[in-house]
């Protein structure tokens, strides 16, 4: 089984967990279908860019239970067409991103970085120490592209923190200081 094939079952899985779950009001594929849709079209599209895509999406999910929720999509169309749109979104984005040339990768976590209006260098070194990017994983990927994509997140770190300009600690001397007028 290729990658690709692989990344086309797991998106099949999901879209199948939530229609076999069992609810009062029968989920159709056609109506998780048409919520993804209106999510990439409403929602994604005008971040304009995978990793402002991705952050968003995970801010989704209840990191308690494990449940996206997203409001309008739910009153659109169900609750579990709107957590099925936003598991799937999430999975193709996060998998989009895995699999993306690091140099492309570099380029969005900067533009994320930069779009929080806080200094780069204090937010890539936020990043560095919390690993806030472990966040954007999705539960139900594959481990090891899970891995993948953390590995090439910390070489995007790194290469940003080097672009950071050296700071100049003002050096402090021991002799105390002089002034010309004594």
């Amino acid at each position: 089984m290729t990658s690709t094939q692989a990344f086309f079952r797991s998106v099949q899985d999901i879209f199948e967990y939530y229609l076999l779950m069992p609810s009062p009001g029968r989920v159709t594929r056609m109506d998780v279908t048409a919520a993804k849709e209106d999510l990439q079209n409403r929602t994604l599209a005008p971040i304009g860019y995978d990793v402002g895509r991705l952050f968003y999406l995970s801010s989704m999910k209840d990191y308690s239970s494990g449940k996206y929720h997203h409001h309008g999509l739910a009153d659109s169309f169900s609750e579990q067409a709107a957590r099925a749109a936003l598991a799937t979104c999430h999975l193709e984005v996060f998998y989009r991103l895995a699999i993306c040339p690091l140099e492309l990768l570099v380029a969005q976590i900067e533009r994320f970085m930069t779009s929080t209006r806080q200094d780069l260098e204090k937010t890539v070194n936020a990043w560095e120490s919390l690993e806030v990017y472990r966040l954007a994983v999705p539960s139900c990927c594959n481990p090891l592209t899970a891995a993948l994509f953390r590995s090439n997140v910390k070489i995007a770190i790194a290469l940003l923190k080097s672009r950071c300009p050296p700071r100049l600690e003002k050096a402090q001397s021991a002799w105390p200081r002089l002034s010309l007028g004594r």
